[in-house]
Formats: C-alpha cells, sequence, structure tokens
C-alpha cells in the first residue's frame, strides 16, 4: 500500500491556546522520534480524518511539514472528545528506515466458511489485528493480512497464529498457538417450564390442615343429622295425658 500524505504546519499556540485552533477546524498533534526532539504540529481536521480512514495506526504516512522534505511517520495515538468523540489530539511517530518498528496491523477475513454455511455453526472471533516487529520497508509491502476461511468445514475447526502468511523478514508478536478464529458448535436453547401459580402450590402444613377441617366438617355433619333425627322423633311421639 502506497503512503498517504498529509500536510501539517508548525504551532506556537499550546495548552488551553490549542483550543482556539479547533474552532478554526484544525488538530493540535505532536511529532516525536527516537533520538529526535519532539515539534508542536497541527492538521486540518478533514484531511486528517480522510487520511486515517485509510492508513489507521498500521500504515506509514509521508507528513509534510511546510516546505520541509516529507517525513516517514505513523499514527502512534489518537484523543477523542469524551462528549463528541471528535478527534482534539494526533501523536505522530516518526520512523527510521534502518530501525525496526513495532505496530498492529489488521487481519482481513475472506471467503465463507463452509461449517457456517452446511452445519450452521458459529465463528468466535479472537484477534482482529495482530502485533507484528519489521522494518518500514517491509510494513509497506504488507498492508494487512488475509485469514482464509475456506479451511473451516467442521464444528471445532480452527485458524491459528502461525497458520497466517508472512514474509520471513516480519516477526509476529503473538504466540503462535493462539486460535484467531474457531468454528463452534450452536447451543440448543432449553425452554424452561413456567412456575406453577401460586394458588397450585400447597406445602404439606397446608394439606394437613385442609384435610383436618375435611374430616371436622365430616363430623359436625353427621353430629346435626343426628340431632336433626332425634328432634324429630321427639316431636312424633305421643304425650301421656295426667290421671285426673
Amino acid at each position: 500500500m502506497a503512503s498517504q500524505e498529509l500536510k501539517a504546519t508548525l504551532r506556537e499556540k499550546v495548552g488551553k491556546k490549542s483550543e482556539s485552533l479547533r474552532k478554526e477546524g484544525l488538530i493540535p498533534a505532536v511529532l516525536y522520534g527516537h533520538g529526535l526532539d519532539n515539534k508542536n504540529l497541527s492538521v486540518n481536521r478533514k484531511e486528517f480524518s480522510k487520511v486515517f480512514e485509510k492508513s489507521g495506526y498500521s500504515h506509514l504516512l509521508d507528513l509534510n511539514i511546510e516546505k520541509a522534505k516529507p517525513i516517514k511517520v505513523l499514527v502512534h495515538d489518537i484523543q477523542l472528545d469524551p462528549v463528541s468523540d471528535s478527534i482534539i489530539h494526533v501523536d505522530f511517530y516518526q520512523i527510521r528506515e534502518d530501525e525496526k518498528i513495532t505496530t498492529e496491523i489488521p487481519l482481513v477475513f475472506v471467503h465463507e466458511a463452509p461449517a457456517v454455511k452446511e452445519l450452521g455453526a458459529i465463528l468466535v472471533t479472537n484477534y482482529h489485528n495482530i502485533k507484528i516487529k519489521c522494518l518500514p520497508a517491509e510494513l509497506e509491502k504488507i498492508g494487512s493480512v488475509e485469514v482464509d476461511l475456506s479451511s473451516l468445514k467442521n464444528f471445532s475447526d480452527s485458524i491459528h497464529i502461525r497458520d497466517l502468511k508472512l514474509p520471513k523478514e516480519v516477526e509476529v508478536l503473538e504466540s503462535a498457538t493462539e486460535i484467531i478464529v474457531i468454528a463452534t458448535e450452536p447451543k440448543e436453547e432449553v425452554v424452561e417450564e413456567a412456575p406453577k401459580a401460586a394458588t397450585e402450590v400447597k406445602t404439606v402444613a397446608e394439606e394437613e390442615a385442609a384435610k383436618k377441617a375435611a374430616e371436622a366438617g365430616e363430623a359436625g355433619a353427621v353430629a346435626g343429622a343426628a340431632l336433626k333425627e332425634a328432634g324429630a322423633a321427639a316431636a312424633t311421639k305421643p304425650v301421656k295425658e295426667k290421671a285426673k
């Protein structure tokens, strides 16, 4: 990938005075590097956003500082406004052509996994970027690393860091045994039964109380019937007249 170009201007306003630059559509920035003096810069917000969208943190930029010769830099860090999420500061790192740099490069997932298409597998991705170390020239050749998903044919098939194809001059700083992506079997949904209504659930104590109440009611009914029968018998019994 060819280097993106970005124009920058030296700035004198620092600290709280940098706020006026942001109102003018500029972003305060700083340039530093191994054995170099820091330089306070400003870049056009729209131009930087356009360049950073393509370069990210892993691609070299040609930074043009006024009339000086372009220098190779990496975007080392950006600061965002916590409310608006807009970029409020940028750190550029100046590289040396003969010095290896450590950075991250993106992984690009290509093709479709047969395990997903034919078995309904779910892909679990653990890495979207990997950390590498190499000379700037090698970094420009790489750009990004492709991960071919067509090798994932069955459940539990996976792609490891060791499976990536990179030039031998590039040192991968991740463990070779780390899994980048794996095809997993979907979990079956367990349907839980709805809890019984409170009125349907009786404790042992409640059942005993209900049983005793039923027995008491039955005994009372029997006693009532007996009293009723006795009363009826008394009403029909003839009454002897007293002798005069």
